[in-house]
């Protein structure tokens, strides 16, 4: 089934405006205005708006096409925590402002928790085990976690891997595995030491590096690393769920790797492109996924 998926319920984040190759969001009380390849179109709200709004604004550095510098209004900090929550799911994040112009944390995501929060306890197994590669400031890992699952957080960034572990103590949970390694060393290993799980997240970026220098190219390791899960999930117990934010990458793509490399073990499942809406109602694209499960509801 193909799916149009958007975060839906969520007082504290909100896409207020996108259009010339920016978005204006907010989290929580703040307004945060940065660069957005995929916002072609012209703004909805005129820029004397935006420029009212923003507490803080992105620029890229000249010659630059990812580092930039923040500019803050009086008052804005560097860092502040907004809330999530689904169901008796409740998370906390701590945002800040990064020089590659995230905030840590990609809200567009949100249905993809959900799905993760559901599918871990639908699990017959009592204490699953999760694995979430790339996982990043772990919204994902936090997912599974509060649902019952046994998690292991994969990141080659070692700063990145504090910030998940803030966010998770700040979200009241613990007892997440954090391991900062290169995503295709691990894969093997386990592969060898024939470790297996119940459930495995990922969101591969278009380009990467990990901690001792290894390259990542998104479309040179992909097809071996969805190898590698499979042998990796379990057989009878299982869900997978799959993210890609990379410029012209289709959803197809995805597709074609998934059913030639899972077969007949994918059921429930589906495929599609993630979205946020703004107040203009314009939809701006922010992936594409495919994911699975054992489990039907």
């Amino acid at each position: 089934m193909y799916s149009f998926l958007t975060t839906e319920n969520w007082s504290d984040y909100e896409l207020v405006d996108s259009g010339n190759f920016e978005k204006l969001e907010r989290f929580g009380q703040y307004y945060v205005a940065r660069p957005e390849p995929q916002a072609i179109w012209d703004k909805h709200l005129p820029e004397s708006e935006w420029q009212r709004l923003a507490n803080a604004e992105f620029t890229r550095d000249k010659g630059s096409q990812e580092k930039g510098q923040w500019k803050l209004k009086k008052g804005m900090p560097e860092q502040w925590f907004i809330n999530y929550q689904y169901q008796d799911l409740k998370l906390r994040f701590r945002l800040g402002l990064s020089s590659f112009k995230h905030v840590g944390l990609f809200p567009e995501q949100d249905s993809n928790w959900k799905f993760i929060f559901n599918k871990t306890r639908s699990l017959k197994t009592k204490t699953p085990k999760v694995l979430n590669m790339f996982a990043y400031t772990g919204a994902a890992t936090l997912a599974a976690k509060a649902a019952g699952a046994d998690v292991t957080h994969l990141d080659s960034v070692k700063q990145v891997n504090f910030w998940a572990r803030d966010n998770m103590e700040a979200s009241g949970l613990d007892n997440v595995r954090w391991i900062v390694e290169d995503a295709m060393k691990y894969a093997r290993r386990e592969v060898k030491r024939g470790n297996t799980y119940n459930g495995i997240i990922l969101d591969p970026p278009a380009y990467g590096r990990g901690p001792n220098g290894e390259k990542w190219q998104l479309e040179n390791e992909l097809n071996e690393l969805i190898k590698l899960c499979h042998q990796m999930l379990d057989k009878t117990d299982y869900f997978l769920v799959i993210n890609l934010y990379s410029l012209g990458f289709s959803a197809l793509i995805l597709d074609n790797l998934m059913r030639l490399t899972f077969g007949e073990q994918i059921t429930n499942e589906e495929l599609g492109e993630i979205y946020l809406q703004d107040r203009g109602e314009r939809k701006l694209p922010l992936g594409t996924f495919f994911r699975f499960s054992s489990a039907a509801k």
